[in-house]
């Protein structure tokens, strides 16, 4: 083979591998956790405040939209369904790539977990993976998150799972991914506008509870590995609990988070601690019985967090052009939110609720 042959090929192979990342760019399944992915892709570079990174306890409990009216604060989450702590450092990477946060938030509900509960479903790995851009850091993500080296090949090429969408290809929401950047008008936050109340008597009250329980020890492994990196990086950084339904084990290994985490400084709050002081009224503000809030409890949530980054100093850019986005995002989660309260109430006053 000649040297202009050699050219010739590798010049072949690298646009065929070009053309098809942005073809599986657009024929991955659409859904809330795409659009997250794709809405923080297509933020300006360095203009997030604050990115938080966690599992589903993040994207229906705060308002990036809302932080920004109120605080002048731009957040955003890079949060999928069951994401395991294996996934937060390689997230953590893709944030740098496009952004210099002033603050890195950690939902820290999924250290409770162990990974052997999760590694038997690809779904929470490919929540992920399959919505990262093709680069180096995506494969980092796969080896940590894929255990079994020979089935990593349809995470590395993940239109092996997806060519069967090709018929989506022509929809203009899909087209619009062809980048993976696609703004999203609520900056990452989802709506939730159903109903499922807890009894009074299933309202947890763990708050008095000081004893501590080790965590998974791969979990712990993890963490202690972020809070390394992040000392390193001399990162700020938050670690929060969401509020929910907790259990007293639940309670526990959440003081021994707390033990670690401040042992390296850094700030850990467990909003469960905090129900009072939120607001939280777990007959109203959850749509799963005590999992995840709607509408009515992410206003309270994303007040609460607000006010626990005020230490942090964080410029308010309120009035700056250059974030004329994030005052459209805001009008329009006053607009949705409206309605979104409506559709609650009346679900409330119907004795309507969601379905266990």
């Amino acid at each position: 083979m000649t040297k202009k042959q050699v050219v010739q090929a590798v010049t072949f192979l690298v646009l065929f591998l070009v053309i098809l990342a942005h073809l599986t760019y657009m024929i991955r399944t659409n859904g809330e956790v795409k659009d997250i992915f794709t809405g923080f892709y297509a933020e300006e570079e360095d203009t997030l405040d604050v990115v938080i990174i966690g599992s589903s306890p993040v994207y229906p409990f705060y308002s990036g939209a809302k932080l920004w009216g109120e605080y002048g604060i731009t957040c955003y989450p890079l949060s999928s369904h069951v994401q395991r702590p294996s996934a937060t450092l390689p997230l953590l990477k893709e944030a740098y790539k496009t952004q210099e946060p002033q603050v890195v938030v950690f939902e820290m509900r999924m250290y409770t977990m162990e990974d052997g509960r999760m590694e038997d479903n690809m779904a929470y790995a490919r929540g992920v993976t399959d919505n990262m851009k093709y680069s180096f850091n995506r494969i980092y993500a796969i080896n940590r998150l894929v255990a079994e080296p020979r089935d990593r090949y349809t995470y590395y090429f993940d239109i092996f799972k997806y060519h069967s969408n090709w018929k989506t290809i022509v929809l203009p929401e899909q087209l619009a991914c062809f980048w993976y950047e696609k703004s999203n008008p609520l900056k990452g936050f989802v709506i939730k506008d159903e109903v499922g109340p807890l009894e009074k008597e299933q309202i947890p009250a763990c708050t008095g509870v000081t004893d501590t329980l080790p965590i998974p020890a791969e979990q712990e492994e993890r963490l202690y590995e972020l809070l390394e990196y992040l000392k390193e990086r001399q990162q700020p950084a938050l670690f929060i609990v969401s509020p929910y339904r907790e259990e007293e084990a639940e309670q526990k290994m959440f003081n021994y988070m707390k033990n670690i985490i401040e042992s390296y400084g850094y700030d850990f709050v467990n909003m469960n601690e905090h129900y009072e002081e939120i607001g939280i009224d777990f007959e109203t503000d959850y749509y799963d019985y005590g999992g995840h809030v709607n509408f009515l409890g992410a206003e309270k949530c994303t007040e609460y967090l607000g006010e626990i980054l005020t230490p942090y100093q964080i410029e308010d850019k309120r009035g700056q052009e250059k974030y004329a986005s994030w005052d459209k995002a805001y009008q329009y989660y006053l607009e949705a939110g409206a309605r979104a309260v409506d559709q609650i109430w009346d679900h409330i006053e119907n004795d309507e609720f969601a379905s266990r």
